[in-house]
């Protein structure tokens, strides 16, 4: 319950440290909840580009270590690197489109220079010159891309939960019994529990699925016996070369992520009542850019902030940052354990779908929710949703259709997510309406011409 200031009803506050037992089992409840995503995305990428076990365990294997760091920067900071607030980072969805097909077109080197390259310059830039740039992303223009991150997801979740492109068994009754248990699960706990069995339904879903599969053979152990316990990341593991069109595609891809760690700083505060600060917002911003750069010197994708983590937040009433310290800390020794990337990498791909399904459908549903609660779906911003989508889908559903380009802008306008972005952004800003920057900004400046009128008649008139 809140207070009439806005105030949850914290359990413990920003810089309150709850006993050491009880702060760790705080701590593994957040990594529960976004390590499943947060990997998510190096099987799909991995999965696309042709990656071996090995190396993709060591890709998870790097998104656990740099997500722990990159989270622990964030609860303390380094110097004006950090925002000092309870947020867990991870490898976001947004990014998977754009590096499953720079990885296929270019090769993972391209992908990683080019999130070193427009890692900390855009967010750097965006943290630096954040309160120009805001006006630019109202729910409507945000809400949407969370959308089509989501449905572009779809596709891809039913492959693995079919077994996996290019499976001999792709399409099996096992397969597709393996991700519905999980779906089901997952769904049916996060329906009719609460409390932590809720919170954890999706990661539930997958232990019990994995522990069906083990039984029907469709499990490999071998990767595990075969990692070491202990591993140094490797600077360069997959290469690091600079193609124009995979910066260009990043660049733009760091500037929605950028609006969704904005969204994900506020949900925070909020449990506080308030807004966040602006050397908040400018050092969270600088550790999403600078940390994501730093990781992919290492073959790990760009970190930014989780969602999931924000509601736990709020749920729990447990705003303390020591506790997310303590998730960071788990986190990075995770990772740098490749026999925790290799047992990861042995869930199988049906498993793994019923998970990416869930998530996929759960991150289009709070989109919509972000466009409804925050718009008025008038005949302008019908316009504005439909075109969006229209264009976004269209690309993700029929990429063949640009083939006719030439293939840096085939590359770049075959992103589902830039397209629905620019779109978005585009209209919202040309077209009259209060959540264009430029006619509110105009309507606001005319009103207070009206105000400052009717000051002066009154003045006259006294």
């Amino acid at each position: 319950m809140s207070d009439e200031s806005g105030e949850l009803g914290l359990e413990y506050e920003i810089d309150d440290r709850p006993p050491l037992l009880e702060s760790i089992l705080l701590g593994i409840q957040h990594v529960s909840v976004m390590i499943v995503p947060a990997t998510a995305v190096a099987f799909i990428v991995a999965g696309a580009v042709g990656l071996g076990v090995a190396d993709t365990a060591y890709v998870v294997q790097m998104v656990l270590l740099f997500s722990g760091l990159a989270t622990v920067v964030q609860a303390y900071a380094v110097g004006p690197v950090g925002s000092r607030l309870p947020i867990v980072m991870g490898t976001s969805f947004t990014f998977v489109g754009a590096a499953t097909t720079i990885g296929v077109d270019y090769g993972l080197s391209a992908v990683f220079g080019a999130i070193l390259v427009t890692g900390f310059v855009v967010e750097g830039l965006i943290g630096w010159q954040f309160d120009r740039i805001k006006p630019f992303f109202p729910p409507l223009v945000t809400g949407l891309v969370v959308v089509i991150i989501g449905l572009y997801l779809v596709p891809v979740g039913m492959d693995y939960a079919a077994g996996g492109v290019g499976a001999a068994d792709y399409g099996a009754a096992h397969n597709i019994g393996l991700a519905a248990l999980v779906l089901g699960v997952a769904v049916a706990l996060n329906l009719f529990t609460d409390g932590i069995t809720r919170l954890l339904s999706t990661l539930v879903g997958i232990a019990v699925g994995y522990a069906v599969a083990v039984p029907l053979g469709v499990v490999d152990f071998s990767p595990i016996a075969d990692a070491a316990w202990v591993a140094v990341p490797r600077p360069g593991a997959f290469g690091v070369t600079f193609e124009p069109v995979p910066i260009v595609t990043f660049a733009f891809l760091f500037l929605v992520s950028a609006m969704e760690t904005v969204g994900d700083m506020s949900g925070i505060t909020a449990a506080e009542g308030r807004n966040p600060t602006d050397e908040e917002f400018r050092g969270g911003l600088f550790t999403d850019g600078l940390m994501s750069s730093i990781a992919s010197v290492f073959g790990a994708f760009p970190v930014t902030s989780f969602s999931q983590n924000v509601g736990i937040v709020n749920f729990t009433g447990v705003m303390s940052r020591y506790v997310v310290g303590v998730a960071g800390v788990v986190l990075a020794v995770l990772g740098l354990s490749p026999k925790v990337g290799a047992a990861v990498a042995t869930i199988p791909s049906a498993v793994f779908g019923g998970a990416v399904l869930l998530m996929a459908g759960m991150v289009a549903a709070s989109g919509v929710r972000l466009v409804f609660l925050h718009t008025n779906l008038d005949r302008r911003n019908m316009v504005v949703v439909a075109a969006s989508l229209g264009l976004g889908l269209g690309v993700a559903t029929r990429p063949d259709a640009l083939s006719g380009l030439p293939q840096a802008a085939a590359t770049f306008f075959g992103q589902p997510v830039i397209v629905t972005a620019l779109t978005a952004l585009v209209l919202n800003t040309l077209a009259p309406g209060d959540q264009s920057p430029l006619f509110d900004a105009a309507d606001e400046s005319v009103a207070a011409d009206a105000a400052d009128g009717a000051d002066g008649r009154a003045s006259t008139d006294d």
